[in-house]
């Protein structure tokens, strides 16, 4: 029988601790499992804090931060805010309806008047019009909607000055359910607001001061991200 020699003794605590290793490498550690699941999760609520900071700061500052004494808009903020109702559907030019919630994407300036469109209904297509395009490089964020209580022709001066309004036909009835007025006014008399996620959120007075709604405008564009 031979000798094992002093080398062989030597290498066999290295090779008894390579496999010792190995095996212990091969399993799973539960607690090193638990963190990586628990950094992940709050990788991914970081993720969604961050993409709703521009939504909740833009209704943060536009309803809550207010200056002592007063309120921060110059129409009436509708609280709670509606929703544009799903069954609500509108008639465009062409003949098709559409779900008016399909608007949504960015802000909306309406304004709800027969077709046959008075000087009070060409008053706020004008005000909406230049309000619009006094928001410079940001106009293209705001929409302006007129909402036709009947689908009588539209008088040509009418259409040919305003071709960037979209019109619609809609139901009265279902827009009066939907667009609350102040006491003594009719529909006809507001600019409603609704914002790119589809909510009626503001409503000028009636003979509304077009540079104040020009404000409002502008200080929502600034302080919100989304539409």
């Amino acid at each position: 029988m031979s000798t094992p020699s002093p080398r062989s003794q030597q290498s066999n605590p290295s090779s008894a601790g390579a496999r010792a290793a190995g095996s212990a490498s091969g399993r799973t550690n539960p607690g090193a499992r638990q963190g990586s699941w628990r950094r992940g999760r709050w990788t991914l609520l970081l993720l969604a804090v961050i993409c709703a900071a521009p939504i909740i700061g833009s209704y943060l500052t536009y309803y809550v931060f207010k200056p002592a004494g007063g309120t921060t808009s110059y129409g009436a903020l509708i609280q709670p805010q509606r929703p544009i109702p799903e069954s609500l559907t509108v008639t465009g030019a062409d003949g098709k309806s559409v779900p008016l919630a399909s608007l949504r994407g960015r802000w909306l300036m309406i304004s709800v008047d027969s077709s046959a469109c008075d000087k009070t209904c060409a008053t706020k297509l004008y005000f909406m019009r230049q309000v619009r395009a006094t928001q410079g490089g940001e106009r293209g964020r705001v929409v302006e909607v007129w909402l036709r209580t009947d689908s009588t022709p539209v008088p040509d001066v009418i259409r040919n000055a305003y071709p960037d309004t979209q019109t619609y036909v809609a139901d009265p009835a279902a827009l009066a359910a939907w667009l609350p007025v102040d006491a003594g006014t009719t529909l006809q008399d507001h600019i409603f607001v609704v914002d790119p996620n589809g909510n009626l959120m503001e409503r000028f007075p009636k003979d509304p001061n077009p540079t104040k709604i020009k404000g409002d405008i502008t200080k929502l564009l600034k302080w919100s991200s989304i539409g």
